[in-house]
């Protein structure tokens, strides 16, 4: 389905624990063989940095750089089709990110976001499940900036108008002062921002449910009743009232209490927390779904096969779990496919319902 796109060649340098590694890969499979500590996720990571302009494991740009070291480079051959590019992504304590395409610099990092595409699988995604709000938004706000450059640019704008009215609301409590004229500036700001940014999850949201439903049902093989909720402070009333109902709060808590930075996304099985009433294998499938979904939408609405990485998936999934999503992987005519694991020859014979050349990359 649609173009599919792959890394042909990739070079780290004192990228994590690699000092200097290069590689070449398969547009089919690839298989990342290696014990534990070896370095098989950081490559998963690498190549999802190529997509994203960030790491899947890391906050911070400046924990990727090698211990010791002041700066790391990724440099990738990344392809669509017959068309080959040339990224190269530069991290520096003290200097700016900065990523390159054919030796050409973009101006802002957020103009490259949308250029390829990834969808990763995960140990560390029980964050999903685990962790508070922020991680699933992140999640669904990473998922809709890549398929809408506007969205992602509402993001950054809001975030920093709300950080603009935070060190406000700090000013006014340090210097016992008010200024509602100026506070005012910012709501209507934030005001704007923030609705058009709910419309859009609202929007998206009710196209990825049934996608997600259905393959959650495929993955789990079973009649379980699971659902994904987009919970917000708009669903009752709008930002511009929110803010002025705040107004009191904020001022005391120096801190926007309200608004679309506050939404989160409700896990359910059975009516209940997926969180406290699902089995480990309910949460697996449940994330599986939601990675799934996210690569069908993309190669819906971008025409492209993205990257799909499959990190360790065999020692967090049975057998027939894994088994199901090989087929779901095969059906889905995803592009290139990187899967990591310490033992080759159940990676092999798992992969070979779908590419009996798979290459290996035994490190």
């Amino acid at each position: 389905m649609g173009i599919s796109m792959f890394v042909s060649h990739l070079k780290l340098f004192q990228y994590k624990n690699f000092s200097d590694f290069e590689t070449e890969f398969s547009p089919s499979i690839n298989c990342i063989i290696g014990n534990n500590g070896k370095g098989k996720t950081n490559i998963l990571d690498a190549i999802h940095y190529l997509t994203l302009a960030k790491s899947y494991l890391q906050h911070s740009d400046l924990l990727n750089i090698q211990f010791g070291n002041d700066f790391f480079l990724i440099e990738a051959d990344m392809n669509e089709e017959e068309k080959s590019n040339h990224i190269k992504i530069s991290v520096h304590k003290e200097h700016k990110k900065t990523i390159k395409k054919n030796n050409k610099a973009f101006e802002r990092i957020s103009d490259y976001i949308g250029q390829y595409y990834s969808v990763i699988i995960s140990p560390y995604d029980t964050n999903l499940i685990t962790e508070g709000s922020e991680q699933r938004r992140k999640f669904f706000d990473s998922m809709l900036s890549q398929l809408n450059t506007a969205y992602l640019q509402e993001l950054l704008k809001y975030q920093k108008t709300l950080a603009q009215r935070n060190a406000l609301l700090k000013y006014f409590f340090a210097n016992n002062t008010f200024d509602a004229e100026t506070l005012s500036i910012y709501n209507e700001q934030l005001s704007i921002s923030g609705t058009k940014i709910f419309e859009e999850r609202t929007r998206f949201i009710t196209e990825f449910i049934p996608k997600f439903h259905s393959f959650y049902q495929k993955i789990s093989g079973e009649n379980e009743m699971v659902s994904l909720q987009y919970q917000s402070q708009l669903q009752e009333n709008s930002l511009a009232e929110l803010l002025s109902q705040s107004e009191q709060k904020d001022k005391v808590t120096q801190f926007t209490q309200v608004g679309i930075h506050k939404d989160d996304f409700k896990f359910t099985i059975h009516n209940e927390p997926i969180k406290k009433f699902g089995s480990q294998g309910q949460q697996k499938s449940y994330l599986i779904a939601l990675k799934l979904a996210q690569m069908n939408l993309i190669q819906e609405t971008k025409k492209i096969s993205p990257i799909l990485l499959l990190d360790d998936i065999f020692d967090r999934l049975d057998e027939n779990r894994v088994s199901q999503l090989i087929s779901l992987v095969k059906e889905s005519h995803f592009g290139q496919i990187f899967i990591t694991d310490t033992h080759e020859e159940r990676t092999r014979k798992s992969v070979q319902q779908i590419d009996k050349k798979a290459h290996v990359l035994a490190l």
